[in-house]
């Protein structure tokens, strides 16, 4: 078989899994990129297994597996990397962020669109640029950011307009148009949104074009012309977009469709028919994963019904509520996980290929290098100074590394403490906990349950953290996430700057309890909506700055507390220092200064 014949072979085999994958034929994707990892096998080409990687990521993001889906993109990504294909690593970094905005995870997905844009916009791929944006607006507006949301998704307009004519061009527009559509609709402003939707309707024969597009923008129109009071012909532009929607098979938007015909008929109170869109809502929310609208059907349900029926649905809301919480939790620690195993296995590759290269170059030097001889007064003058140099230098490391084990040993000393509490006091209050409800005493058992909460909580204050599964900059990203809400705006900066391998890990540990520890005093008492975290390394140490919008004190008249004055003991036990600035109604600035190393 000649090489035109295998490229002619993996062409078709890409263009047959991408099309299994826009008809959601697993089977099919599952096919090809089998027959991709055996073309690679014979040919070993790069792009063959990136795409091996990639078809592999569609065919699990189609089975709802989110982190086997992240795992593969990233797989895909970091080979694209090593063979400088600018265009597949823009394009990875765009799927990942995509997925990573699914489940909730906004920072993350806003760090992995900025990344493709560095690959993206040089160059010039606008394609793929105007969905960059895209998505950043919707990050944007997820977190209640209506100015950059609207900033973003006029860049991806212009974008659009670079683009040459195609298919993917103007459905882009559409989609685009849509979004600032339903932006306004969110923030209330429907003769605006109404303005977008009918803007997107007016395009060149739209219903036959792109009718999935048409119905999502039919349905948005008719949405805000329902909540505006115009209620002619909403019903039936619904069940239009209904009829649509099953007969592409589009069961992923099923469900809002049913719950917004569900709100007509309670609003007209036919609670019959009302009932019977929310159970539909609920049963295609549940067969395509539809968390949000899974929820949204179930609390429905709950209004719709009565008695242990509305009791049944209100605690099967509350039930998949925690567990989609906890579950969000879990994926955005997987993906960090998973970028911290890739990214680890991409520097090694390097590593060992630069340490090869050096190899290669010292032998050539070592043949090439002439003995050069020094001056006797020369080499006395310098012994002398580096003898100097060096047991100064001796003396301050001892030192330094004296407080670096008196700080490990603190450091274990708390783990213990938080295990003995974890372990052994919360169980016994446990124990007593349940006696006292079987005795009845239901009011001391309550106390006693706070009371147990409250050791559990200091015994997750007083445990360590460890960077050897994840590391420092994914733990710094994953603490943001756990704090970060539209109403508590934290941005980081210069995180990915520093190389924190060169730290110990008594100084990230520090560092990444400082950020928790100012965090949740500033959520505590500082009423402020904006954080700003500052990274950067000066003079060998590592500078932390994090200031806030917050109220403010008197630093004179506010005494430290517990937490405060453990984290001074921290820095001070590493030869760094803490420095606390503040005025009413100006908000903090904490500093943070930090020796790297003597």
């Amino acid at each position: 078989m000649g090489q035109n014949d295998t490229l002619s072979i993996k062409d078709k085999t890409i263009e047959e899994g991408i099309e299994a994958y826009f008809r959601k034929d697993t089977p099919k994707i599952k096919s090809s990129y089998e027959k991709l990892l055996n073309l690679y096998n014979k040919d070993k080409d790069s792009t063959t297994l990136a795409k091996y990687y990639h078809y592999k990521a569609l065919y699990f993001k189609l089975k709802y597996i989110n982190d086997s889906s992240f795992f593969f993109y990233q797989r895909s990504k970091n080979i694209s990397k090593l063979i400088k294909d600018s265009l597949e690593v823009g394009r990875r970094l765009l799927s990942t962020s995509l997925l990573q905005r699914e489940v909730k995870d906004f920072l993350g997905s806003e760090i992995s669109s900025v990344e493709a844009l560095q690959y993206l916009e040089p160059i010039k791929k606008h394609t793929f640029l105007e969905s960059v944006y895209n998505n950043l607006g919707l990050v944007s507006d997820e977190l209640n950011q209506e100015k950059e949301a609207l900033n973003y998704y006029d860049l991806s307009l212009k974008t659009n307009e670079l683009t040459q004519k195609s298919k993917r061009k103007e459905t882009s527009y559409l989609f685009t148009i849509n979004n600032i559509g339903l932006l306004y609709q969110r923030e209330k402003k429907h003769e605006k949104a109404i303005e977008y939707f009918k803007k997107g309707l007016s395009f060149d024969s739209i219903k036959i074009k792109y009718p999935i597009q048409y119905a999502f923008l039919l349905e948005n129109l008719a949405a805000s012309n329902f909540l505006l009071g115009n209620v002619k012909n909403v019903l039936k532009q619904y069940e239009e977009v209904l009829e649509i929607r099953k007969k592409f098979k589009e069961n992923d938007d099923l469900p809002i469709t049913h719950i917004n015909i569900s709100d007509y008929y309670k609003e007209f109170n036919n609670l019959n028919k009302a009932r019977y869109h929310a159970n539909e809502a609920l049963e295609y929310a549940e067969q395509t994963h539809n968390n949000k609208f899974w929820l949204e059907s179930l609390q429905k349900l709950s209004k719709l019904t009565t008695g242990r029926q509305s009791k049944a649905y209100l605690e099967g809301y509350i039930l998949l509520n925690d567990s989609l919480i906890q579950q969000e939790r879990q994926l955005k620690n997987q993906f960090a996980k998973i970028r911290y195993e890739t990214d680890k296995k991409e520097k090694e590759n390097t590593f060992l290929k630069g340490e090869n290269e050096k190899k290669q170059t010292e032998i050539i030097k070592e043949r090439q290098q002439k003995t050069i001889g020094w001056l006797a007064s020369g080499i006395s003058i310098l012994l002398l100074l580096m003898s100097i140099s060096f047991f100064t230098f001796r003396r301050k490391k001892t030192l330094y590394q004296a407080q670096l084990q008196k700080a490990q040993v603190r450091e274990r000393e708390r783990k213990q403490i938080a295990k003995s509490l974890h372990d052994e006091v919360a169980g016994d209050l446990r124990l007593l906990h349940r006696k006292l409800e079987k005795s009845q005493l239901l009011e001391e058992a309550q106390k006693l349950e706070e009371v147990k909460d409250n050791v559990r909580n200091l015994s997750h204050q007083l445990s360590s953290v460890s960077f050897k599964k994840v590391n420092f900059v994914d733990q710094i990203i994953n603490l943001i996430s756990d704090y970060f809400s539209p109403d508590f705006v934290i941005r980081v900066h210069d995180l990915k700057e520093i190389d924190w391998e060169q730290a110990n890990s008594s100084i990230k540990r520090v560092l990444y309890l400082s950020i928790r520890e100012t965090i949740q005093n500033c959520q505590k008492y500082a009423a402020a909506s904006k954080m700003n975290i500052n990274f950067s390394v000066h003079k060998k140490a590592v500078h932390l700055t994090i200031s806030d919008n917050g109220v403010g004190f008197d630093t004179e008249t506010c005494k430290k507390g517990i937490g405060l004055q453990n984290l001074e003991e921290r820095v001070e036990e590493l030869n760094g220092k803490l420095t606390i600035t503040s005025e009413k109604g100006k908000g903090t600035n904490t500093s943070i200064q930090v020796p790297l190393n003597v």
